[in-house]
């Protein structure tokens, strides 16, 4: 068995949350004046923290330090209320970590979302009792895309990084899962997270 076990990210790759990030934040920022277009959104902020997001717009956008935090909170509450609506369990994930889990694999998952909206989340789409490890910002002093949260999920299960595969669908996913030493199979969106379209890395898994 090449793997011991699977590390996933989670937005974009089992959840479909990429545009509820982006919806949330905005709200969260309108009262104030700002906001980040989309195309600001997919070619520079997704897949960073909120924390991040925030510092960026304060230095190049001159966003207030002072409304950060106000403003992440707001940004989580709207997180959360969007998915409250719109997440749902999807099947083919169900079978797939299941189906990993039959096999002996360790699941993991390496975020850059807050542990509170990763953890409801999860438990909205039934996938939090099907991972072991979970690492999220907070865990975490410098988020994707450094590598220690991969590293830091890695050692919570206890493997070297060659012994994972990591499942990402952003640049800087990637780069992380990359520079702390994993192997990556990246997707496009969560649709491609399928027994399916793993093919043969599944194989490898066994």
């Amino acid at each position: 068995m090449k793997y011991q076990g699977v590390i996933f990210d989670m937005d974009g790759v089992l959840l479909d949350a990429t545009e509820w990030h982006y919806e949330a934040l905005n709200e969260a920022l309108d009262p104030f004046g700002f906001a980040i277009s989309r195309e600001q959104h997919l070619k520079r902020f997704d897949g960073l923290s909120t924390k991040k997001k925030l510092e960026i717009l304060s230095k190049e956008f001159n966003l207030p330090y002072e409304l950060h935090e106000i403003i992440s909170e707001t940004k989580q509450d709207r997180t959360l209320r969007i998915a409250a609506k719109k997440c749902y369990p999807n099947v083919s994930h169900l079978i797939l970590l299941s189906q990993l889990k039959s096999l002996g694999l360790k699941i993991g998952l390496c975020t850059n979302s807050i542990r509170e909206t990763t953890e409801q989340m999860l438990k909205y789409a039934h996938l939090f009792d099907l991972i072991d490890v979970i690492v999220t910002n907070q865990d975490v002093a410098t988020p994707k895309p450094a590598p220690e949260g991969y590293l830091l999920t890695c050692f919570k299960l206890g493997f070297s990084p060659d012994q994972v595969l990591v499942v990402e669908d952003g640049d800087y996913g990637v780069e992380a899962a990359k520079a702390a030493g994993c192997d990556v199979l990246r997707v496009k969106n969560p649709f491609e997270v399928t027994i399916e379209t793993l093919g043969t890395r599944i194989v490898e898994l066994r």
